[in-house]
């Protein structure tokens, strides 16, 4: 009998990221998290000035402003006190890695690939903020090292994405995510379960389309209250509620089961900031949340890809 879930070497029913960086370069790979410092159209006024309504001035909370090499000595120092030999993936995480002119990005881009152990680079940016010069200099990129490009889609639902006050469409999102896609860089987009107002057939929906792109890679997470945002006020006044645990755990396994097992899994959780985490204090507990995935997909021996058919989606 053909194995219904191959891409993973330890047991797990969803296309893993571990066996993604081993099958390609022979072994696991950790991402070394950096803050450029930059800013987002959404915060400096170009489309906005509020930020997305969940947004903490970024999502770089692993970092401590420093040079690139500082930065990427003491994420170095931090994993290998774990993983003594590990090898890295410089990750721009916090705000929006493309907004600058294309030759401080350049620099920024280079300082990461010089230094020792780093293997590839991840970029995490809008998909409104690609222009033609930054797309050239992502393909150049891409011919030399291991490159993803990360995209917060976050939802398909044009009335969450005003919600949200994320200042570009659905729309717009597609645009970049073919821009990138046709010159032949890794993509990985960002869904984000629990926003306000969403109905788990609404979140389905999204894993629905998502499938449609065929991405190469996704990362879902659960919506994380974080002190100080306009999200937090929300919340506090009642104005929408969370997923408890259980209902997170069947909205995850639902998407799993519509997406494409090729496309790999980047995060099926996340990681707020546990100083700030207002709510939910569940997704604290990141091995008790992986792990009721993994019983729940056993419970229905159900894998990543199983409600997948290429066929019946028009390309």
């Amino acid at each position: 009998m053909k194995n219904p879930f191959p891409f993973s070497f330890d047991n797990k029913r969803y296309h893993t990221l571990n066996y993604y960086y081993r099958s390609k370069l022979g072994e696991k790979l950790y991402k070394a998290v950096i803050d450029c410092g930059f800013t987002c159209p959404n915060i400096d006024g170009s489309k906005g000035s509020d930020g997305c309504i969940f947004c903490d001035g970024g999502s770089g909370y692993f970092t401590d402003r420093g040079t690139i090499a500082e930065q990427l000595e003491r994420e170095v120092r931090r994993i290998r006190q774990k993983h003594e030999s590990a090898r890295f993936i410089a990750y721009f995480q916090a705000n929006t890695n493309t907004y600058a002119p294309c030759e401080i990005l350049n620099d920024i881009y280079e300082q990461a690939l010089e230094f020792p152990d780093i293997v590839g680079i991840s970029i995490g940016t809008r998909a409104d903020c690609l222009p033609d010069d930054v797309l050239d200099l992502l393909c150049r990129l891409n011919e030399r090292t291991l490159l993803t490009v990360e995209l917060g889609m976050q939802s398909v639902h044009e009335k969450t994405i005003e919600k949200i006050n994320r200042q570009y469409t659905h729309e717009e999102f597609l645009e970049g995510y073919f821009k990138l896609k046709s010159r032949g860089i890794r993509v990985c987009l960002h869904i984000i379960n629990g926003l306000p107002d969403e109905t788990a057939e609404m979140m389905r929906e999204t894993a629905r389309q998502t499938a449609i792109l065929n991405p190469d890679a996704v990362k879902l997470q659960m919506l994380h209250i974080i002190n100080g945002t306009p999200l937090a006020k929300m919340y506090e006044a009642g104005e929408f509620s969370l997923l408890t645990r259980e209902e997170y755990t069947e909205i995850i396994a639902n998407q799993l089961e519509l997406l494409p097992p090729e496309t790999v899994i980047e995060r099926i959780t996340g990681d707020g900031d546990k100083r700030k985490l207002i709510a939910p204090l569940w997704s604290a507990d990141k091995i008790a949340v992986l792990g009721g995935i993994d019983k729940c997909l056993a419970a229905r021996d159900s894998y990543q890809g199983r409600l997948y058919n290429k066929s019946k989606i028009k390309q």
